[in-house]
């Protein structure tokens, strides 16, 4: 069983670097009106992306044959889960974003975003992720183009079984870092054909492992490739991509709370040393108070059996001061 340690202040002099939560939750882009997306052709073949939580999305249009999407990021509020075909390139097989209305969609096998200035060097936590309408109608139906997932094949291109993966690369200065991440949104390697799925669902995918950095890149691969690349229509969604800033902090004392379990399933306990911390609150990842709790005694009991799997924030308050601590429900 792993403690974590949290640093809350107190009246010890100095300064300590401290960690406050950013989160593109897309919501305050800006969209006419419902079942729409951003979209900007008047700039063919420049970056015409958009900035949300100190992030830079990147994005990329033609204004040839009435405008086209070259690669990048758009934002959308597109509720069709249903329809198929390259006409419906900006929807989320999830329907809406994860608990809210918009989302981000990504165009294009590899894609990067940068964090701003205040976000340089930030340590990696995390974001949910589902398919694309387009890309998981292709998978599940086929297409002229992608070929349908789990069936017999009837050509010998690409590979079998079929799988349909993101892969997340962390950079800093420029410089690659040895970690990745993977998740499948589609995967039909199992021995049991009732496991194989297509996601359809958000989906929260950890990227504490990268640690520091100030570029992310996203590359898609598919078992569905040919002559051109991959066949399989290159899209996928995220929300609430979350990671944090660096601030500094003065006045940090020992540490005086201990978080655990974390990973929790049932039970989240915060072990105190003192009486500086009064009220621990349990936060979502875009920010918002999920239930306050006041501090009585040495040890906090808080039951996160009704939690939905994923990742929370407790921050801790007292005496005009605040700190904040990470933990994952399972």
């Amino acid at each position: 069983m792993r403690k974590f340690t949290l640093l809350f202040s107190a009246l010890l002099l100095g300064t300590l670097a401290s960690n406050a939560q950013s989160v593109a939750t897309f919501e305050d882009l800006s969209l006419s009106k419902p079942d729409t997306f951003y979209v900007n052709y008047t700039a063919s073949g420049t970056d015409v992306g958009f900035n949300e939580a100190d992030v830079h999305f990147p994005c990329v249009y033609d204004t040839s044959y009435g405008g086209y999407w070259v690669n990048g990021f758009s934002y959308s509020n597109m509720t069709d889960s249903v329809t198929s075909g390259i006409a419906n390139q900006y929807a989320a097989k999830a329907d809406t974003g994860y608990n809210s209305a918009k989302y981000a969609v990504a165009y294009g096998t590899t894609n990067t975003i940068s964090l701003l200035d205040t976000a340089d060097l930030s340590p990696a936590i995390g974001m949910y992720v589902t398919n694309n309408t387009y890309a998981a109608n292709s998978m599940r139906y086929g297409d002229a183009f992608a070929r349908r997932f789990g069936y017999t094949p009837t050509d010998t291109t690409g590979s079998y079984p079929d799988w349909f993966k993101l892969t997340i690369h962390g950079y800093r200065h420029g410089a690659e870092l040895p970690d990745s991440v993977d998740f499948y949104l589609a995967d039909y390697r199992f021995a049991d054909n009732d496991s194989d799925y297509i996601v359809n669902t958000w989906k929260y995918v950890d990227l504490s492992s990268l640690g520091d950095v100030d570029t992310y890149e996203f590359d898609l691969s598919s078992s569905d490739t040919g002559a051109f690349g991959m066949n399989t229509p290159a899209y996928f969604c995220i929300d609430n991509f979350s990671f944090n800033t660096t601030t500094a902090v003065h006045n940090v004392a020992a540490p005086v709370a201990k978080v655990y379990p974390n990973p929790a399933t049932n039970m989240l306990y915060v072990d105190l040393s003192d009486n500086s911390v009064q009220q621990v609150s349990v936060m979502s990842v875009s920010g918002s108070t999920i239930n306050t709790y006041a501090v009585t005694g040495k040890q906090l009991a808080i039951n996160t059996a009704s939690l939905p799997s994923g990742m929370y924030f407790l921050q801790l308050s007292g005496n005009n001061k605040n700190a904040t601590v990470r933990f994952v429900k399972q």
